[in-house]
């Protein structure tokens, strides 16, 4: 923990200028990528057995993605794969025949010796074994590289003679020798997926980054690493960070003369980080007889965010090559998602020509908006019991004319399937789709809203404790185009709890003061209780998960937070958790499984005791920041957010869920805290530790540990208060 935070004082804040205390800020950490596929997947950090080596295949012309679909490749460890193949290799081989030693072999590196200890003379005398020079390989990596290395016999003899009896001689064996032999087996797996058409990961293919795209989904560049983290956390460094590499192509069958064009769209910022003046997003090309990557093309950051055109000659006939390969990287900030840069519309052909630059595609932008009117979702128990009224009558849908010429209008349809069968269908009005236009224009991006409110409803009849439904959406246009983009699927999900969001952050929101308080509106279908909250912390530029705060719940007052139904103990504060899997929200439980009772307005949200922002998740894309409130006078004052999007925090109801949803709780035998009273260190033996705050009796937050062994020496004597982190576990401490 920095520093000391008193508990029971607030900074009383002017009410004036308060628009300084909200703010966003960059991700510095992307969940999407952390389940992407590894090139090797390794059994042992320190050895490269069962770890896999890819041989991939080899792609022909043309190559395009437009990004609606993964075409990324996936690898998995299948062993039982007909293509797999695999190399065993040793550690230590025989330093004449190359052949492996025997497992109950060992060495020494050490010299090692025989002492011979003359009784008579009281003296003794030396003599080094002789090492063998065997060869050690090093099994950390592939291919195995050996060198060859002296080892001693792993012992030590000892011979006493001139004794008064029969001689002895004693064998002392070296513990734990340096050389033994160990393995490790390389597995090599033939990939033929020519629906892949890329090698690696670092890229975030998503759908919500870009700002109004030509299509469904883009490839975005960063400062995250494979793995969606900072390649240089806290830092300011800048350099190469993202890299998205295409498979092998073969051009040896093609020449200059075939007129071969490498295009694309790219676009910097979106409704992400811009990228700066210093930054950049290059194109390089791989020239396989030389074995060498060269620059083709790049550009720098700028203000706009407007989609351009990046188009390439291929005439050098270095790159007619089978094994020809194309990549994109980007050069910026390394701690976080910073900088970025999205590609779209990738296409190498050929029979083109330099003014061949269109993209003549009609596409979703984004997928389609909730069927739900003002949620992403709800109880499935509040649904059944209100199902009336509750359909959307402004469903959104974004759709690109990707055409330079004026095209006729049609109707698009959306229909809801569940269990695969068709519940019923909607129609996109074709005049509505293009903005109440006949035609569509060319080049152009449509945002339209649907009344889906009338002639349907999820059925409410349906068993079961929660629920999901299938909605697809297709649009078109009379010109010949891409047919993959021009439908989108997504599920409307009913659950246990209500959101605004649509499951993605773009951007790190919260409060800037001293003791603010955050709070989100939701509008139940019933009145009913709490179990807790959802809520999606990002990391972004600073780490700020060890900040504390309270879980809040008050009742609506006229539009603004009003009396508190609900606060969190002092001694029981939270923290910012940051989870490594995609979107994933982390579930605040109210402690010893209290249910707070809710009517049917009322709002959830936090009190925080620093001024640092926790960085919740905001998801741009949907707009509700009519419903996020914050104050810095104590809840006094409440003013309404005016940065656009939707917080990412979900009320969870005590629903028909319960059961199987119930966390486990820490029980007193899961817990030892000793020694009890004690005088300077104190250990907690917890299951799944998570860290420990201790307070003073008066609630001064004294320190927070990572460590389960606490050093509070410079403490008075005293009683003192532990909590465990994330259990809801306070224990009483007593230091003589």
């Amino acid at each position: 923990m920095k520093g000391f935070l008193l508990f029971f004082i607030y900074t009383v804040v002017a009410f004036s200028a308060v628009s300084q205390y909200e703010s966003v800020g960059p991700l510095t950490v992307n969940s999407d990528l952390l389940s992407s596929a590894q090139m090797n997947q390794h059994k042992s950090l320190n050895t490269f057995d069962s770890s896999f080596i890819y041989r991939l295949d080899t792609l022909t012309l043309p190559f395009f993605d437009e990004f609606s679909k993964n075409h990324f490749q996936q690898y998995t460890s299948d062993f039982s794969n007909p293509t797999v193949t695999f190399d065993k290799k040793f550690r230590i081989l025989n330093g004449v025949t190359n052949l492996p030693l025997t497992s109950n072999e060992v060495f020494s590196s050490q010299i090692t010796f025989k002492r011979t200890y003359n009784v008579a003379t009281d003296t003794y005398t030396d003599v080094n074994f002789v090492p063998v020079n065997n060869k050690l390989g090093d099994l950390t990596s592939y291919p195995v590289v050996y060198s060859t290395t002296p080892m001693y016999p792993a012992y030590f003899i000892y011979d006493t003679i001139g004794g008064l009896t029969t001689d002895e001689s004693d064998t002392i064996f070296v513990t734990n020798p340096d050389y033994f032999q160990d393995s490790a087996t390389q597995f090599f797996m033939e990939i033929n997926d020519p629906s892949a058409y890329w090698i690696d990961h670092a890229t975030y293919h998503n759908y919500r980054f870009a700002k109004n795209p030509r299509s469904l989904g883009v490839a975005t560049f960063d400062g995250l690493n494979e793995q969606g983290f900072p390649y240089s956390i806290g830092s300011t460094a800048t350099n190469y960070a993202d890299f998205l590499t295409s498979k092998p192509i073969d051009l040896a069958p093609y020449s200059a003369a075939d007129s071969v064009y490498f295009s694309f769209l790219y676009q910097p910022k979106g409704l992400g980080d811009l990228p700066e003046l210093s930054d950049s997003l290059v194109v390089e090309f791989y020239a396989k007889d030389l074995n060498q990557w060269k620059r083709v093309w790049s550009t720098n950051g700028a203000p706009s965010d407007e989609f351009k055109v990046g188009h390439i000659n291929i005439s050098n006939p270095i790159y007619f090559k089978k094994g020809f390969q194309f990549r994109f990287k980007n050069y910026g900030g390394l701690s976080g998602a910073l900088d970025m840069f999205h590609v779209d519309y990738v296409n190498l052909r050929s029979q083109s020509g330099k003014q061949d630059t269109l993209f003549k595609d009609f596409a979703f932008s984004y997928p389609i908006g909730s069927l739900l009117n003002t949620y992403t979702s709800v109880p499935w128990d509040h649904y059944k019991n209100n199902p009336s009224g509750k359909m959307n009558d402004a469903v959104s849908i974004v759709v690109h004319n990707g055409s330079n010429l004026t095209e006729n209008n049609q109707n698009g349809e959306v229909k809801i399937n569940y269990n695969s069968a068709l519940e019923s269908s909607f129609l996109l009005n074709a005049q509505t789709l293009s903005g109440g236009n006949i035609n569509y224009g060319p080049r152009t991006t449509y945002s339209s809203f649907h009344d889906f409110s009338a002639g349907y409803n999820f059925d409410p009849s349906k068993s079961g404790n929660s629920q999901e439904f299938d909605v697809i959406a297709t649009v078109g246009a009379p010109f010949p185009n891409l047919s993959q983009n021009d439908s989108c699927q997504v599920k409307q999900i009913f659950s246990n709890y209500y959101s605004y969001d649509d499951g993605s952050a773009e951007l790190a929101y919260g409060p800037t003061a001293s003791q603010a308080r955050l709070a989100v509106r939701f509008d139940a279908y019933e009145a009913d209780s709490l179990l807790g909250v959802a809520i999606h912390f990002v990391p972004s530029v600073n780490d700020v998960s060890n900040k504390l705060f309270l879980l809040t719940v008050w009742e609506n007052n006229g539009g603004v937070p009003g009396t508190v139904i609900y606060q969190d103990n002092i001694f029981f504060p939270r923290q910012p958790i940051y989870e490594n899997e995609r979107n994933k929200f982390t579930l605040y439980n109210f402690p010893d499984s209290v249910k707070v009772a809710v009517g049917t307005s009322f709002f959830v949200g936090w009190r925080q005791f620093d001024a640092d922002r926790l960085n919740i998740g905001l998801d741009k894309n949907t707009d509700n920041s009519d419903k996020t409130f914050y104050s810095i006078d104590g809840g006094v004052n409440w003013i309404g957010s005016s940065i656009e999007g939707s917080v990412m925090l979900r009320p969870i109801f005590s629903t028909a869920l319960d059961a199987e949803l119930t966390t486990e709780e820490i029980s007193e035998e899961q817990y030892t805290v000793y020694p009890n009273p004690f005088n300077s260190i104190v250990t907690f033996e917890v299951k799944e530790f998570q860290g420990v705050a201790i307070f003073s009796a008066t609630g001064q937050l004294i320190q927070f540990s990572s460590e389960n062994i606490v050093d509070m020496t410079d403490q008075p004597a005293g009683i003192y208060f532990a909590q465990l982190n994330g259990s809801g576990k306070t224990i009483k401490l007593i230091k003589n």
